[in-house]
Parts: C-alpha cells; sequence; structure tokens
C-alpha cells in the first residue's frame, strides 16, 4: 500500500502507549521540501522529531560536525581536526580516558555510512513524505522490552545490539549500516545538552523490520495478545 507507513504503526502506538511520535529517518540523494532547512544538532532534531517538527539536514546544516561525520554527510576527521577530535572527547568531555581507548572506540563499532547520501530527512512517521530508512521509537524501558519482543517475534534472532559511542551512531548510523534493529541509552553528552528525560530509551527498527513487527503486536503477549497460563503450570506457580 503506498505510503503504508503513515498508518502500520498506530495500532503499535495505541497498545504500547507511546506518548513521543515515532521518528521516520530516510537517506536521500534527492530534493525535498518539507521540513525545515536550519542548522542543527542530529540528537536534537531527534528529540525535536519525536514532538511533530520535521528537517531536513545535509552537510551544511548539521550543526554537529561529530553528528555530519556519524551519519555520512561528511568525511572523516583527519589531521589538526581529528587532533582535536581526539582533545576534545578525552579531555573536554572526559567521555573516554585517552586517545587509544578513544581509537578502539571508533575502530571496533560499525563504521558511519560515508558518502551515502546528500542529505537526510528526519521526522514524524505519520507525516512522511518519504519511504522510511528507520524508524526511531523515543519510548521507556517498559515499551523498549515489548518493541525488543516484537521485533523477534517471528524469527526469534537476538538482537545485535551496539550500545557505545555517540547518540547518532548507536540509534541512526549502526541499524543503517548493518541492518539490524538496536537499542541505545545514547551517550551522556547528548542527553544531558538536549536535557531528554532520564527514563528515555531509544529503539531503532529498520524499516524492512517494521512491518513485522507491526503484524506481532496481535499475536504476541508483548502486544495484546492474551496471556494463556497452562492449569498444570498455573498450580506449580502458585505452590511457591
Amino acid at each position: 500500500m503506498k505510503e503504508a507507513w503513515k498508518t502500520e504503526l498506530d495500532e503499535l502506538i495505541e497498545v504500547l502507549g507511546i506518548k513521543s511520535k515515532p521518528v521516520a529517518v530516510t537517506f536521500t540523494n534527492d530534493e525535498v521540501k518539507a521540513g525545515k532547512r536550519k542548522r542543527v544538532w542530529m540528537c536534537n532534531a531527534l528529540k525535536q522529531a519525536a514532538r511533530g517538527k520535521s528537517y531536513v539536514i545535509d552537510k551544511e546544516t548539521s550543526a554537529c560536525p561529530g553528528g555530519g561525520w556519524h551519519c555520512g554527510l561528511t568525511p572523516p576527521h583527519s589531521g589538526p581536526t581529528f587532533r582535536g577530535l581526539q582533545w576534545f572527547l578525552t579531555r573536554g568531555e572526559k567521555l573516554t580516558h585517552s586517545i587509544t581507548s578513544f581509537h578502539r572506540m571508533m575502530a571496533l563499532g560499525a563504521p558511519p555510512p560515508t558518502g551515502l547520501s546528500e542529505r537526510i530527512v528526519m521526522g514524524p512517521v505519520a507525516e512522511a513524505e518519504l519511504r522510511p530508512d528507520l524508524v526511531v521509537f523515543l519510548v521507556n524501558p517498559e515499551q523498549a522490552c515489548r518493541l525488543i519482543s516484537l521485533d523477534h517475534y517471528w524469527d526469534g534472532i537476538p538482537l545485535q545490539v551496539e550500545l557505545t559511542g555517540s547518540l547518532c551512531h548507536t540509534a541512526i548510523s549502526y541499524p543503517i549500516v548493518s541492518g539490524h534493529t538496536n537499542v541505545t541509552f545514547g551517550d551522556w553528552t547528548a542527553r544531558r545538552m538536549q536535557k531528554f528525560a532520564s527514563d528515555v530509551v531509544f529503539v531503532s527498527v529498520p524499516y524492512e523490520r517494521v512491518h513485522n513487527l507491526a503484524a506481532a503486536v496481535p499475536e504476541c503477549s508483548a502486544g495484546s495478545a492474551e496471556l494463556e497460563i497452562p492449569e498444570e503450570f498455573r498450580r506449580v506457580v502458585e505452590q511457591r
């Protein structure tokens, strides 16, 4: 169905009681008219998109050099710029102990999608004019738990998560590059600067997995399916 993404999550949102709007993230080379063209941090765009705003982000409007790099809009840092980044993360933000631990953090994680697209469109799924590449849910821990159960209800394949690194890496670039659903708390700097609520968890689902996730809602007890407990098992539980 054309633009199915606009409505296929309605039941899921209602059953799980999700208050924020699921965010559509689309990488594209096409000109896009809808959405704000203003300098914005990727982490702030995620927060504002969950509140109903839409953005078109390119290398000129990505306000955070790290966000532009992590999401593939700009090439990896090198030379003096890279040395400055090393200093900032180890002595400024103090997010990692040394340039060696910083190197491991970058080298052992998924690479950024460098050169993938000219721009990224980010906004509420229900208003997205382009098919999303990724849907990001800003939810509480219980809702995250239910989303994870629904996500692998059909195939049973355990999640391959990447928790560490920047929010734009774990919530956007890692699931884009890997094709895996990811769950992350984000990084402490992004949470602090953007004033995310203390109970917010980010669940990012590649759009090709969304249909099955939504279809699991009436079938799975993490959705709306009624829990059934056999009498013999009930007796065992009650005797404990």
